[in-house]
């Protein structure tokens, strides 16, 4: 008997540790935590703790829309008459040496009407940067040549709205093209409609050409700017030419004097005919008018 109550007592002891009240709300809470993350749920709120400091505040940043300037250039270059030409093929030479990539030489002439005038003109598209070191050295070799600069002109044209209306068109034909490839691929219909397709594929075809030659065009007028270059004769004030207007005048006298012997007597020609009739007129009129009307006054 003493030794089955230890017995009862440690069996009792045991239960009470395994199910007793503490063991109870052990497993409530236990039940009650909540389960561990799994590995996709913590990508999902390492997503969202990105796109919440991405996106917090006020919304993202916009960048500013970029401005598309086509410039134009205008130089004015007055030289001596011997200067004129090799100036301007150095800067035929140094636009040609740059590569079309940089500079293209687009017209260019020389007219020489003397030994004393001549004048010539040059247009070319470069980059900007090359246009820049151009016009930075032309007062130097103006002066080197012993001329200088008249007139510097520089002109903007805003090209932004022109190419971004242009690249959207451009991408909505894109668009279009591709559903009706993809309708012509996917669909069998009607030999009408399926010519139909292909007809609206081929026009807007033509369109998505006819967009990416105008919007070349316009990048081109942006990223390579217009340069004319004119020059013109520096005048010598004591050279030859300056006395031709003399020269001329004395070897032409005796055409000048013959000219004006001509036109004196082409002049008298065409009114000697009006003198008769004028003189004529005059007798009638003192002779057999003007008498009568005398004798009729009274006395």
């Amino acid at each position: 008997m003493n030794i089955k109550i230890p017995a009862i007592a440690t069996a009792a002891v045991l239960l009470a540790a395994c199910g007793g009240p503490g063991n109870e709300s052990a497993e409530r809470a236990m039940m009650n935590a909540p389960p561990a993350p799994s590995p996709m749920m913590e990508q999902d709120v390492a997503m969202d703790g990105s796109f919440s400091k991405s996106g917090g505040g006020g919304g993202p940043t916009e960048e500013a829309a970029q401005q598309y300037i086509a410039y134009s250039h205008s130089l004015g270059l007055r030289l001596p008459v011997k200067s004129i030409e090799p100036v301007m093929q150095g800067h035929v030479a140094a636009c040609n040496q740059a590569g079309p990539s940089v500079c293209i030489v687009t017209n260019s002439w020389f007219n020489t009407y003397s030994d004393d005038e001549a004048s010539a003109s040059l247009q070319l598209r470069a980059t900007p940067d090359w246009i820049e070191t151009f016009l930075e050295g032309v007062d130097a070799e103006a002066e080197q040549a012993n001329g200088d600069v008249t007139n510097r002109q520089t002109t903007a044209e805003d090209l932004t709205v022109s190419i971004i209306d242009t690249d959207a068109r451009l991408n909505a034909q894109q668009t279009l093209q591709k559903r009706l490839e993809e309708l012509l691929a996917n669909r069998d219909g009607e030999l009408g409609d399926l010519l139909a397709t292909e007809r609206e594929l081929a026009r807007v075809n033509g369109e998505i050409d006819s967009l990416k030659s105008s919007l070349k065009t316009l990048m081109l007028r942006v990223q390579m700017s217009q340069l004319s270059v004119n020059y013109e004769t520096k005048r010598n004030p004591v050279s030859q030419g300056a006395l031709s207007p003399i020269g001329s005048a004395f070897g032409d006298f005796f055409y000048n004097l013959s000219s004006a012997l001509a036109a004196l007597i082409t002049a008298f020609a065409i009114g000697l005919p009006w003198l008769i009739l004028i003189g004529a007129f005059l007798w009638i009129w003192l002779k057999l008018i003007w008498p009568r009307i005398r004798r009729k006054k009274p006395q």
